[in-house]
């Protein structure tokens, strides 16, 4: 990962400094209204790089663009490859995030504990525990005639 990361930020600078000189090289170009180019003297340029100024200018903006497009795809392969680091994680992170081995089926299940109950449990039922429908009278019953 530190590799990745040390080759992203040097080829941004190429980037950066790739994508200034093709501005500057396309402000110096001759239009037909003369550009940028005359504002360096008119002649300066043709002084330096001879009468083909037009054509030194011309492959100079094809080779930064070229260089332009094989930067920026060579980045985001990088950038990708980066993700795909991040997303995998080290490997103590993939060892702690394996799957745990099956569990054997032949152990039997452990018994659940007995919880010993709040309230004591009485043989009497309460008259809140009486059926809805049974009859709530306090008269003593009678034996049936025979």
């Amino acid at each position: 990962m530190f590799w990745t990361n040390v080759a992203i930020n040097v080829l941004l600078v190429f980037f950066v400094l790739d994508c200034l000189l093709m501005c500057l090289i396309v402000l110096m170009q001759r239009s037909k209204q003369e550009g940028l180019g005359a504002a360096f003297g008119g002649g300066i340029t043709e002084s330096m790089w001879g009468a083909q100024t037009s054509q030194v200018l011309v492959k100079t903006t094809v080779w930064l663009a070229a260089i332009f497009f094989i930067l920026s795809i060579l980045l985001a392969r990088l950038y990708a490859h980066r993700e795909a680091l991040t997303e995998k994680g080290s490997t103590v992170q993939q060892e702690l995030l394996k799957p745990l081995p099956p569990v054997s089926t032949n152990v039997a299940p452990a018994p659940l504990p007995i919880v010993p109950s709040a309230v004591p449990a009485t043989n009497a039922p309460s008259p809140s525990s009486a059926p809805a429908n049974a009859p709530t009278s306090t008269a003593p019953t009678q034996p049936a005639a025979k």
